[in-house]
């Protein structure tokens, strides 16, 4: 069923838990709680059977050009409104170099307060990211199972 989920994705597939992007990115599912929506606009989205939380991994290949982290994670941001940055640091993903933010904000119609938590990675061909949305009271409840799918992240040769 979670493949079936993917095939509209050229490409895309997911084998022993793992999702593989056409992109030539890998990461590993969380798991149980966890359900594919393939009617995402990103890669890969993930919606927490249990609440309303979100994960999210895309890449956008052949544009990253010169661009910096810093200006690559304020553009994924855009239409998050009066966003409070929580944490902010350099991190490393998949042996790459890597800009990690949490913030809460606003999103949505609904104008609904949420956390969010991103990692944006560069590499020469691709902009990578990384996301984990969820309303601030709930957020903890899912974030092990987001850093575990960044910890698993990785390129794969093409």
């Amino acid at each position: 069923m979670v493949v079936a989920a993917l095939a509209g994705c050229a490409g895309a597939r997911i084998e022993a838990g793992v999702f593989h992007s056409d992109k030539g990115y890998r990461v590993t599912l969380p798991g149980a709680g966890w359900t594919v929506d393939g009617d995402g606009a990103a890669d890969l989205v993930l919606r927490r059977s249990a609440g309303p939380a979100a994960i999210l991994a895309h890449a956008e290949c052949g544009r990253a050009g010169g661009r910096t982290l810093d200006v690559l994670a304020r553009h994924l941001l855009l239409g998050v409104r009066d966003r409070i940055t929580l944490e902010r640091g350099a991190a490393s993903v998949g042996g790459r170099p890597a800009l990690r933010a949490v913030l809460d904000g606003r999103v949505g119609p609904g104008d609904a307060a949420t956390r969010i938590e991103t990692y944006v990675v560069k590499d020469g061909r691709c902009v990578y990211d990384l996301v984990y949305v969820a309303p601030p009271a709930a957020f903890e409840t899912g974030r092990g199972d987001f850093r575990r799918l960044v910890e698993s992240f990785a390129t794969e040769s093409r």
